[in-house]
């Protein structure tokens, strides 16, 4: 009873030395040569290219939605338990906590769902972010404290954007359907809502924490601590948009769509 653990951890350690070891050389393999100075140019930033998104038509996607008035009743909602809970209760984690400890939970939390990036980068067949996920999950959990560090943010090469079933159900073909606005999760679509069952039955979480009440509060939990990070982000988008139902339904799809093809 005792070899399994002995013999997986063997197996995981041999992975680890021939996947993730050689880093460095394929870093150096990775890096383009020189090829002299190139014309001055303004730094792209990601809010240039946020609005590059909606700068071409041509390069927007849309998507139905049908039940707009419910949809916008449930933004209503959920746009009134950020300013009324969420939003207070990050507030008082923020002044509270220290930023080395939030961002140590919330590392914890992204460390711990590594199968659902991990299982959908190989159905999609990204084998290389697969390699990725898999190098980060190691370094995350053994030299970084089950993963608190981000050790793994040394490397450069192992950065990737996350995959979820979601975006695995679109590459094998499944159309967004139609938008949708989810209770306390946010904007969605059909195919996404569905691709949320996949994740949650990928997540330990979900098996690690038996009872309801005990995973809502987790979650919620979680919830506070990502919103201390960003708090302003979503006052920013209502304050620069005539209709941020709109705003947020667009940027959502655009989103979306560009995770899906990286």
């Amino acid at each position: 009873m005792q070899r399994m653990p002995a013999a997986a951890a063997a197996v995981i350690a041999v992975v680890f030395l021939f996947v993730c070891l050689p880093l460095p050389l394929w870093a150096a393999e990775a890096k383009p040569a020189a090829t002299g100075p190139t014309p001055a140019a303004a730094p792209s930033t990601d809010q240039d290219d946020y609005e590059d998104e909606y700068d071409d038509d041509s390069k927007k996607v849309t998507v139905a939605d049908p039940i707009e008035p419910v949809n916008r009743a449930i933004f209503w909602f959920n746009d009134k338990m950020y300013f009324y809970a969420l939003k207070p209760a990050a507030q008082g984690v923020r002044f509270v906590v220290p930023i080395e400890i939030r961002s140590g939970v919330k590392n914890m939390f992204h460390n711990i769902r590594f199968p659902v990036r991990f299982v959908n980068s190989l159905l999609q067949a990204k084998w290389l972010k697969a390699r990725n996920e898999f190098c980060q999950f190691f370094l995350n959990t053994t030299v970084g404290f089950l993963g608190f560090a981000d050790v793994a943010s040394i490397y450069p090469e192992l950065d990737t954007t996350p995959e979820d079933t979601g975006q695995t159900f679109a590459v094998w073909g499944w159309e967004s359907s139609f938008y949708l606005m989810l209770p306390v999760f946010g904007p969605s679509t059909g195919r996404d809502s569905v691709g949320k069952v996949g994740d949650t039955l990928l997540d330990p979480l979900y098996w690690l924490v038996p009872g309801i009440p005990p995973s809502v509060a987790l979650r919620a939990g979680e919830a506070v601590n990502d919103t201390t990070f960003r708090i302003g982000d979503y006052e920013a988008i209502k304050d620069a948009s005539l209709d941020s139902y709109v705003a947020i339904r667009n940027g959502f799809i655009q989103n979306r769509e560009k995770l899906i093809t990286e």
